[in-house]
């Protein structure tokens, strides 16, 4: 069950970092802002990875004896890129104008790495509903405290945040493959 708790952790530095550039944007906390904030990239955070669950069940046939390094793959991918953006621009730069179809398009993005995750769920041997809860929750509370962070100039903490959150996504990645290699 601690996996789970750490897989949020991580998939939730994302969201938290632009979070972050939210409330650097915005520069005056807005708690209803906030709040949308949180509901959005908690809600898509927490059900993405049942896509990716699915879509390991129904495949899990066909790559069953392969599923812990497509797993690694996935992780160490969604890991990489997340150290790589932690070295490029911060976000606040990237958002003009705080709408809610760029908050939704922000939530989408910023869960599509979730989706990928589930795919671990089933080698986690994790329930998915009650991770699903897990991450959304932890994403949505990461989120809310991201922005108002970012309103008294936070920016520094963007880079740290998906630096931290790639790196753990790594060290899942790694756990799963040496886990069913050497068993």
């Amino acid at each position: 069950m601690i996996e789970v708790f750490i897989l949020a952790f991580a998939l939730s530095m994302d969201a938290f970092a632009v979070s972050i550039g939210i409330g650097v944007k915005s520069k005056k906390f807005n708690k209803l802002l906030a709040l949308k904030v949180a509901f959005l990239f908690g809600l898509f955070q927490g059900a993405m990875p049942l896509f990716g669950y699915f879509a390991s069940i129904e495949l899990g046939g066909f790559i069953e004896s392969i599923d812990h390094w497509i797993a690694f793959l996935l992780l160490s991918l969604i890991g990489g890129k997340m150290l790589y953006d932690s070295f490029g621009e911060n976000i606040e730069d990237e958002i003009s104008n705080i709408t809610n179809k760029v908050l939704l398009l922000l939530a989408i993005a910023t869960s599509i790495d979730a989706m990928a995750a589930g795919f671990t769920l089933k080698l986690l041997a994790l329930n998915p509903f009650v991770s699903m809860i897990i991450i959304g929750v932890v994403t949505f509370i990461f989120s809310f405290v991201g922005v108002y962070v970012g309103t008294k100039n936070g920016a520094f903490l963007e880079d740290k945040a998906e630096k931290i959150g790639g790196i753990i996504l790594i060290g899942i990645g790694l756990k799963i493959l040496i886990e069913h290699t050497l068993m």
